[in-house]
Order: structure tokens, then sequence, then C-alpha cells
């Protein structure tokens, strides 16, 4: 009954998801790092986030867990909407990225065409 009531306490602090989430595949210092450098609007670039971040360097199953995590609603793609918020999966006070942002980043992933990026897709991108 105890455990209950803290759950529902309005003084229990919630820890960030997205900080959890990455816990044991990428390093908290390495993504504030890289949200550092696309603080500004316009300022996002994939390649030099990925790098930044360290996913650039990682194993293919500690790629396809940060896809998962990105792949909001688990449909097995990463849509526009989704990229979007990208940033936020790694903080939740980050900015969202800008259409064009977002209109780049998709078309720099979306090789077949299909409006969205599956877990190839994205390895491929992340390994640019």
């Amino acid at each position: 009954m105890q455990a209950y009531r803290y759950m529902l306490s309005p003084n229990r602090k919630k820890k960030p998801r997205a900080k959890m989430a990455f816990a044991g595949v990428l390093k908290a210092a390495d993504i504030t790092a890289a949200l550092d450098e696309c603080k500004g609007a316009g300022s996002f670039n994939h390649k030099k986030f990925f790098a930044k971040v360290g996913l650039a360097g990682k194993t293919p199953a500690e790629i396809k867990k940060a896809f998962e995590i990105i792949d909001q609603d688990k449909s097995g793609f990463v849509e526009e909407d989704e990229l979007k918020l990208f940033l936020q999966n790694f903080s939740a006070s980050a900015r969202a990225l800008s259409d064009a942002e977002t209109k780049a980043f998709l078309t720099a992933g979306d090789t077949d065409g299909d409006g969205k990026i599956g877990i190839d897709e994205f390895a491929a991108m992340v390994k640019a």
C-alpha cells in the first residue's frame, strides 16, 4: 500500500524518460554535448549528431535499441512526426526540429521513398 501511495504522491520526482531509455546505450555527457550543438533552429545535422552522441560507433544491436526508442508508436518505422520530435527522445527539454530540418532528415534516411525510415535505413544513416 505504501508503494501505491508513493506512486500517486505529487511530490514524487519523475525521471526523464529519454535519459532512462538510453541508459546503457549512450553516455549522458555525449547526449548533452550533441544536444548543445544543435540548440539553434536550423543547426541540426544528423551525421554530426549521430557522431557526437556516440551512436555512430555502436553495435547493430545498440543501434536497433536506439531505433526502437525513437519509433514512439512502435510501428517498425520512424515517420515524419516522430522525426520532428527526434531530439526530445534524448532530452525532454530539447527543441523540436524545424519543418526544413525534419524534411531533410527524412529525405536523407528514406532511401526507398516510402515516406518513413525503417531499421535498415536508420542503421545505414547512423553509420554513414
